[in-house]
């Protein structure tokens, strides 16, 4: 089985238990106080050498470090966090061997904080490989649902019976805001071929109407969605989306001021179905550009002729 811990870091912690307590019995005390698991104490002979003790000891541990991972890394840590050698210092001769023993777990420090930082690399590596897979799978999830809506929307092109037009409309739209989590709101509701619901988007919420008509949208229908998210709480705005576009008195007339609503045609609806432009890219790119100028109206092919 190939070691979870280096030979390199295994044999610098035998060194430095060798080294951190002179005689047998506090050796013994320490480990017995640092493992999960006392009986691996009672299989070792502690009548021999002490550096064999601690061999005999170690490598129990690293033969099977699938069960013994935790103890080992506890051992690691714990002689790692050792900086007074003072029960050594009064020994014979013992500034010397306190010194060994400060040498040692520096050693094994260094060691472990390496390996430690190479963990972290290597985690880190698997964890953006990990989020950039289930980005890919997103959008190709994305890039398919988005190709069902289109073949929809281009079916619905053709469609003469507006009841029908605006029920599969509504539908459409909502696994359009549900697709960018934008947490449609399950109140849509179709009557003939106009459509209210609500989504959110970044702590805003958005009150929702589209129409589907012969003629452009004019000021009275602008009018009458601005009445309607003015009635609602300071944090709300309005998306109104015709799919045949608006009137430029409509346009003009909500421009001044505050806006409250901003303004999406078919062609906008169509450009984020043939993936021309993310879809909460183009609502907030239309929202700033509401905010900067008042013009409620930043079509698609406005964006890509700015860039």
């Amino acid at each position: 089985m190939t070691q979870k811990i280096s030979a390199v870091a295994i044999q610098s912690l035998k060194e430095a238990l060798c080294t951190i307590y002179w005689y047998k019995s506090d050796l013994k005390s320490f480990l017995f106080n640092s493992l999960g698991d006392k009986s691996i104490l009672s299989s070792v002979n502690w009548e021999i050498y002490k550096r064999q003790i601690v061999s005999d000891v170690i490598d129990i541990l690293t033969n099977d470090q699938d069960k013994y991972l935790g103890d080992l890394r506890r051992l690691f840590h714990e002689v790692c966090k050792m900086e007074n050698f003072r029960h050594l210092s009064e020994l014979e001769d013992g500034l010397k061997k306190a010194e060994r023993a400060k040498t040692a777990v520096s050693d094994l420090r260094k060691i472990v904080e390496t390996h430690d930082k190479a963990t972290r690399t290597v985690e880190e590596l698997e964890e953006r490989r990990k989020k950039e897979a289930e980005r890919i799978s997103k959008s190709v999830a994305v890039r398919k649902k988005l190709e069902e809506l289109r073949n929809s929307f281009n079916a619905l092109i053709s469609s003469t019976a507006p009841h029908k037009r605006g029920f599969d409309l509504e539908k459409l739209l909502y696994d359009l805001f549900e697709l960018f989590d934008l947490d449609p709101k399950a109140s849509f509701r179709n009557t003939g071929e106009q459509i209210d619901g609500g989504f959110s988007l970044e702590g805003t919420d958005y009150l929702f109407e589209g129409k589907w008509q012969t003629r452009l949208s004019d000021i009275q229908d602008l009018d009458a969605f601005a009445s309607k998210v003015h009635r609602k709480l300071d944090n709300t705005l309005g998306l109104f989306l015709s799919i045949t576009g608006f009137s430029a008195d409509g346009v003009t007339a909500h421009s001044t001021g505050r806006p409250v609503i901003i303004l999406m045609t078919g062609v906008d609806l169509m450009a984020v179905l043939e993936e021309r432009i993310d879809f909460v890219s183009l609502l907030l790119r239309k929202r700033r550009h509401a905010a900067q100028t008042g013009n409620i109206l930043l079509q698609a092919s406005d964006i890509f002729q700015s860039g």
